[in-house]
Parts: C-alpha cells; structure tokens; sequence
C-alpha cells in the first residue's frame, strides 16, 4: 500500500453550535451518514460533540482524498472500533487512519488515506 494523501482540521465548538443554532435539523441530515443519524445523542452537549468530531474528520479526509476523489459528507461514515475511531468510505478498498483530540473547544482530526 502507498500513501495517497494526508489531511487534518482543527475545529472550534463555538463555530458548530452557531451553526446549530441557525439550522437545527438541517445540518444534521446534511453531514451525517445515515448509520451516524442513528447514533446520534439525544443531549445537547453530546449532540455538538458527535457533530464536531465528524465534521473535522470528515474535512480532514475530503483534504486527504483530494484531488483523487471528492467524498461527501454522507459517503463517510466514523464509527467507534474498540478505542480508535474507525472512518468507513463506501466502495473503498484502501485503509483509512484516523485520530482525534479533543481539547477545550477545539477538535483536531487527522487522517491518512492508503491506496491498495
């Protein structure tokens, strides 16, 4: 396998409540997989962090996978894989590294895309 791209994001939770505030049920259903509406917390503060640290994975992996291809929001599905997260492509045989951290109000993801 070799290395086809390298992407990170640093997200601040202010910038996501905001835009939460403003389209309540929207960005939701705009950025979340199908699996990851499912999971989806029921509370508030929870609720920001599910959306934020997919948010900045999911940037970080559209910055790793560029120009070679343009993932949306819904084709990446992040997945809890014992104590790593676990960033699933639909139709993608490569692997998908992936960390977050979280400090304060701020997330940082980063992700590193393998091509068979």
């Amino acid at each position: 396998m070799s290395i086809l791209g390298i992407g990170v994001d640093v997200l601040h939770l202010p910038r996501i409540f905001n835009l939460i505030k403003r389209y309540p049920s929207r960005l939701h259903s705009r950025i979340l997989s199908a699996q990851e509406l499912l999971d989806l917390p029921g509370n508030h503060e929870s609720r920001l962090r599910f959306i934020a640290v997919r948010w900045a994975v999911k940037e970080a992996a559209y910055k790793a996978f560029y120009p070679h291809l343009r993932p949306s929001w819904k084709d990446l599905t992040l997945r809890k894989d014992g104590p790593k997260p676990k960033l699933e492509l639909k139709e993608w045989a490569g692997r998908i590294h992936v960390s977050v951290s979280h400090d304060g109000e701020y997330v940082f993801a980063s992700v590193l895309v393998e091509n068979e």
